[in-house]
């Protein structure tokens, strides 16, 4: 069994993967054209072989975190094979590993398939953006092209707190410094804390998860700074709630208030198969005085739905809009939306209103 990790990735990379597993008693398997495939030749991976992997992989903080609690999240790189995010840990008592290839470069908004909104929150001056789905989504992907088209369009300090850093930005019209959270700094609330401290105008975290980088991510943008980030929920009402209940009880009404005020917008994304590949489907929120009214009293989610669904002259839309477009589009089928569409019917009935056969 050839260990080479670099053969099994120049392997993935000439397939062009997207993904590659590696465990122990199956074949290498990769994501090309968003099937899943075995690489056969390399035969089942023994458990020496995933060790092995993992060895040749890890840096000095993946080993700490692997040794103290079976699970590393980090960065490798390679100039002549590009740069991927791994996650490795242990099942049934042996190491398994997932890298996720990330293309170097960032691709443009219209090349994403993102809504117009996309260039009116990178201009944005301050406040919090945040983009959301579900593992897969495409969220890294999508905050790297509003870094990237901020670098390449305006003249701004920007700083990126990452973990790990999976996409590099060189200076364009701006100047770019990347932190990566174990390597630069400790974690990211100490991150912001600091950049606070400095010429910064634009500050992105790769994701907010707890309350300590919540807080730090409010405080940046009540301070003047835009802040971009990234949180694993399906849809603008969870990423609200999920947000406000990282504060404790005590202050959820305050925060409630202050989100209100800097919440720029929520793009939550979902990434679906279609005819010619995978397309990409948006439910926005943004800001105006329904939507800070809806976040200050806790409102439920179907009265954010309407708000949603009307909110179109200021950049809103609901997932079921976003696919109605994409079905007239021809670029999703009815078919593959309706297990995610909040009301089925009304989205049959307008597209058939369009002319398509449902």
């Amino acid at each position: 069994m050839d260990r080479d990790i670099d053969s099994l990735l120049r392997s993935a990379v000439a397939m062009d993967a997207t993904d590659i597993h590696l465990k122990v008693g199956s074949a290498p398997i990769v994501r090309t054209g968003g099937e899943l495939r075995r690489l056969n030749d390399f035969g089942n991976l023994k458990p020496e072989d995933t060790e092995a992997y993992a060895e040749a992989l890890f840096t000095e903080k993946a080993s700490e975190d692997f040794a103290a609690t079976g699970t590393a999240d980090f960065a490798y790189g390679r100039q002549e094979l590009g740069r991927f995010r791994i996650t490795a840990f242990r099942q049934r008592g042996s190491v398994s590993l997932v890298l996720r290839r990330v293309v170097s470069g960032s691709r443009s908004f219209s090349d994403l398939g993102l809504p117009r909104i996309a260039e009116k929150v990178a201009r944005s001056n301050s406040g919090l953006v945040l983009v959301t789905g579900p593992s897969g989504s495409g969220k890294t992907t999508t905050i790297s092209s509003i870094v990237d088209w901020i670098n390449s369009n305006d003249a701004r300090a920007i700083l990126t707190i990452e973990d790990p850093i999976e996409v590099l930005h060189p200076d364009k019209n701006s100047v770019v410094v990347q932190r990566e959270v174990g390597v630069d700094t400790p974690d990211m609330s100490t991150a912001v804390r600091s950049a606070l401290r400095h010429d910064v105008d634009v500050i992105m975290l790769s994701e907010i998860a707890d309350y300590e980088t919540a807080r730090a991510a409010l405080a940046a943008a009540e301070t003047g700074h835009l802040v971009l980030s990234t949180m694993r929920t399906k849809d603008p009402a969870e990423t609200v709630n999920r947000f406000v209940s990282m504060f404790p009880e005590s202050q959820h009404s305050v925060t409630r208030s202050l989100l209100a005020n800097q919440l720029q917008a929520v793009i939550s994304q979902l990434l679906l198969d279609g005819p010619a590949g995978r397309v990409l489907a948006c439910e926005v929120l943004t800001n105006n005085e329904r939507s800070q009214e809806w976040i200050r009293s806790a409102g439920d989610g179907h009265a954010l739905y309407d708000i949603l669904k009307d909110g179109g002259f200021y950049g809103m839309q609901t997932f079921d809009q976003a696919f109605v477009r994409a079905i007239t589009d021809q670029t999703l089928e009815v078919e593959t939306v309706l297990p995610y569409a909040r009301n089925a019917h009304e989205l049959r009935a307008k597209v058939m209103a369009s002319g398509i056969a449902v």
